[in-house]
């Protein structure tokens, strides 16, 4: 449930971020994410944090998002969502690496595989074109999707964090990404209209969908849970549909039955 919870938190940032479309994305985040970690802040929540835990929530929660928002300004949104989205096909891949009591099973690549060929024809529609040009924007892609993967394994190999350690390094990443916003980006200040979009942002998907995370991959089996994951670009085109001014077509009932029927597969 807790993956679940998180995944369902995560598909609500495309309809988020289109009503804060306007606010450059390295602010944007760090914002979102120093809502976040304040959500979770308690006392001590510094006290007696071991670097490992700071350093690894930081590679996961910083570097995942600067290499996804470099990408994003280098190459094509919608190739590099596509790119991004093999994190939990990497995911699977990886943990007999990273975990070696997580051996691969045959249900779990092919849950993988076939939530993976959904989210390929979730998008097809929308490539401008082939994978071409564009390198270092692509590899950017590839590159976050490995961050996440493994940051997601490693949590589990090495116990998660806890509220206090994501809290502390969500607020790190925070700073870290207003300093990128502050060398990268053009300033812009926070109006009213955008305080109730950020504060969900940063509450929601940016805040306690990590807390939950952390606890899903500490106490469940990552190889299952990367097969729900794709359930994220699904739900959000379902938000989108609902409150965002998309629409459902066929392609998008076949990506959803290939997404679903992968997540049972895989999770069972």
């Amino acid at each position: 449930m807790n993956a679940f919870a998180a995944i369902a938190l995560w598909s609500t940032v495309a309809l988020l971020g289109l009503r804060l479309k306007h606010v450059p994305p390295f602010l944007l985040v760090g914002a979102a994410l120093l809502i976040g970690g304040l959500a979770g802040l308690r006392r001590g929540t510094f006290r007696g944090l071991r670097p490992r835990t700071v350093l690894l929530g930081v590679y996961g929660l910083f570097a995942y998002h600067f290499c996804l928002f470099m990408a994003l300004r280098l190459a094509p949104p919608v190739e590099t969502s596509l790119l991004n989205y093999l994190w939990p096909l990497l995911m699977v891949a990886l943990a007999p690496v990273l975990l070696p009591e997580c051996a691969l099973k045959p249900r779990h690549l092919a849950g993988v595989l076939l939530g993976f060929g959904g989210v390929i024809l979730l998008v097809a529609g929308e490539t401008s074109g082939p994978l071409s040009g564009h390198a270092a924007g692509y590899g950017l892609a590839v590159a976050a999707a490995f961050i996440w993967a493994s940051y997601s394994l490693l949590t589990k190999r090495f116990g998660g964090s806890g509220t206090a350690g994501v809290s502390a390094c969500c607020l790190i990443s925070g700073a870290l990404s207003l300093a990128c916003h502050a060398a990268f980006e053009p300033r812009y200040a926070f109006v009213a209209a955008d305080a109730a979009s950020l504060l969900a942002l940063g509450l929601g998907p940016l805040g306690v969908s990590f807390y939950l995370w952390d606890r899903a991959v500490k106490e469940g089996d990552p190889r299952a849970i990367a097969t729900l994951a794709y359930l994220t670009p699904l739900l959000s085109t379902a938000w989108l549909t609902l409150f965002g001014g998309g629409r459902l077509t066929l392609a998008s009932a076949a990506a959803a039955a290939l997404i679903v029927g992968g997540a049972v597969v895989g999770s069972r």
